[in-house]
């Protein structure tokens, strides 16, 4: 098992450059997630670690060997791609032993290995089968356990679970989770869903056009993001933002028809910032306000009220409990300051107070 360095690393094709000059350290035994929306680099650059992109300018390193320029063969990884590639004439254990079979390994040793990973994903009872009789879930085991068997220093995940359905896929993030617990490898994971990247993440880089936007604890992003990008993304639903204007030790809010009591710096005074807000840190005021709810949607033991501001402002509140808003009312908001994000209305940057 070894870790992974990447030092100003760049992607290019032709003159169109995708991956802006990334510096990262991911430490052996790391469950490290990138996540970002559709064309941020997350499956390029995971790519140019298993050697399947390569890599223009800075270098890569796994463990203490530089394998910038390194055939994928060579570099000691396993990837498992959303789709599950299986050979569809092999059985389970045919298809999870097939490429030490083309290495040549010996049959006792590939025996061996694919008992172990069967084991762990608890597949023994499948192991006769061929993949047209699997679901989506066992397939992307059989997937996984293909890469088990190779005893790769790092394993790459790219979006795994994007074929299967909602249950599935709540399943198969709790079998990933138990799966590093097990065997404690280096695991890098690409996703654009931000729950998986939460729940399973020790690390979490947040990418965009290429950069790299903050680097953290999942819990760190959600609590003290570096930008509005970052805080819009991490968290579901995502952040409330809402246009506001700095003063005197205090930022008025139009669409909320509201002064929040925040001191910024004297620089700010008279600038647009934008007001960050999460759902869960909202309460309504069922006693009335000037707040439009036009949406419910009750979930059990959760409800996500949508409510509209005169001034046109859409706002998502988190509600528990047995008293719930309904469509129609008219409401006021709570909150506690110490709760409230700001942003700089230019930069996006976040301002700490």
């Amino acid at each position: 098992m070894s870790g992974v360095t990447m030092n100003k690393v760049i992607k290019k094709y032709g003159d169109v450059q995708v991956i802006h000059g990334i510096d990262l350290e991911i430490d052996d035994g790391e469950f490290c997630v990138f996540v970002g929306p559709s064309g941020c680099g997350k499956s390029t650059l995971l790519r140019m670690v298993a050697g399947l992109e390569e890599t223009t300018g800075g270098s890569m390193s796994i463990g203490t060997r530089d394998v910038t320029h390194m055939d994928p063969a060579q570099r000691g990884v396993a990837m498992v791609f959303q789709t599950y590639a299986l050979y569809p004439h092999m059985t389970v254990k045919e298809n999870m032993g097939f490429g030490l079979k083309m290495n040549g390994h010996p049959k006792k040793e590939i025996e061996e290995k694919v008992a172990e990973a069967s084991r762990i994903l608890k597949l023994d009872d499948y192991l006769e089968r061929k993949p047209a009789a699997l679901s989506g879930g066992q397939r992307q085991r059989v997937s996984i356990g293909r890469a088990i068997v190779r005893g790769p220093e790092v394993f790459l995940f790219d979006e795994p679970l994007s074929n299967l359905d909602a249950e599935l896929r709540v399943e198969m993030r709790v079998e990933i989770a138990r799966l590093h617990k097990e065997i404690g490898a280096t695991m890098i994971y690409v996703t654009h869903d931000q729950v998986e990247a939460m729940t399973l993440a020790d690390k979490i880089v947040v990418l965009r056009l290429g950069h790299i936007e903050q680097v953290g604890a999942p819990m760190e992003l959600y609590r003290d993001p570096d930008n509005k990008f970052v805080a819009g993304f991490i968290g579901s639903p995502a952040m409330n933002f809402i246009k506001g204007t700095a003063g005197d030790g205090a930022v008025e809010v139009p669409g909320l028809e509201q002064t929040i009591p925040i001191g910024i710096a004297p620089a700010y005074k008279g600038k647009s910032v934008d007001v960050g807000l999460r759902p869960e840190h909202l309460a309504i005021d069922h006693a009335g306000g000037a707040l439009r709810v036009d949406l419910v949607e009750s979930l059990g033991g959760v409800s996500y009220a949508y409510l509209v501001s005169p001034a046109g402002d859409r706002i998502v509140v988190e509600e528990r409990g047995d008293e719930r808003v309904s469509e129609g009312q008219m409401v006021g908001l709570t909150f506690e300051t110490k709760r409230v994000y700001l942003f700089d209305g230019e930069t996006e940057m976040r301002i700490r107070t």
